[in-house]
């Protein structure tokens, strides 16, 4: 089985074409994917696509580029939408201080906020990080991340150090199409040397971020074999071994996804 765990899958990207999108997707071997919300205001579509595909699932919450537009965002709130049996994650959040298009002190209120929603739910929390690793750090220790609540770095390309506290505290990472970049061979270092593949997942981020040989196309869920060929030969292993390894970590994650 293959498991698609990031994809945005209610972009205007895929208004026009998502059933041919996920015909596609199922034809490739992908037999589940989570939409991720990123906004508030786009968690009813997030949830309407979930909804309406049964293969789909969902999370709530605000990416640190949004944090701006929901700076004191209650964590009884999130809860409270949460308690969909769709959603099964809290995020995507977290800290971006790549752009800076929400000040550091609103992405952190935010992630903060995020954090005791997913210690409320018991869901847990998907995480993005850029340019951020020692606020990252900070932040999964004064939160006892990994104990009071479980949590995914996604689409990792932050450095060692943050790898490694992360899988120290029990900490799950998504690899998706940047590891199979020309240039990305550091990542591809960390997956082989930090990341233990019983904490790996596969993602495409889709739209974004296609894979090689599809870099700059538009990307899907059907390129998600692409990716998962990509980890086989980085750690070792047969596809078929990633395939299975990947979806038992996806299940002991996101364990609402199993009930």
């Amino acid at each position: 089985m293959l498991i698609d765990t990031h994809a945005n899958l209610h972009a205007p990207a895929y208004f026009r074409d998502l059933d041919a999108v996920m015909a596609r997707a199922s034809e490739s071997g992908v037999e589940k994917m989570v939409t991720i919300c990123c906004r508030m205001h786009d968690f009813a579509r997030v949830l309407a696509v979930a909804e309406d595909y049964p293969q789909v699932w969902c999370t709530l919450g605000v990416h640190p580029h949004h944090a701006a537009d929901d700076p004191a965002i209650p964590a009884n709130m999130l809860s409270a939408l949460a308690a969909n049996p769709k959603v099964i994650g809290i995020g995507e959040t977290g800290l971006d201080y790549h752009y800076g298009y929400s000040a550091r002190e609103d992405q952190l209120a935010n992630l903060r906020a995020h954090a005791q929603a997913a210690r409320q739910t018991g869901l847990p929390l998907v995480l993005h990080t850029r340019e951020a690793d020692e606020d990252m750090m900070a932040f999964l220790e004064a939160e006892n991340a990994g104990e009071d609540f479980a949590f995914i770095l996604h689409s990792y390309t932050s450095g060692r150090e943050l790898a490694q506290m992360a899988a120290a505290r029990g900490g799950y990472f998504s690899v998706n199409g940047i590891a199979s970049f020309r240039n990305a061979q550091s990542v591809r270092d960390i997956i082989a040397d930090i990341m233990p593949m019983d904490r790996i997942l596969l993602e495409t981020d889709c739209p974004y971020l296609a894979p090689m040989p599809n870099r700059g196309k538009r990307n899907e869920p059907g390129f998600l074999p692409l990716i998962r060929d990509c980890l086989a030969q980085i750690k070792g292993m047969t596809p078929a071994a990633v395939s299975a390894q990947t979806a038992r970590n996806f299940y002991a994650l996101f364990e609402r996804a199993a009930a």
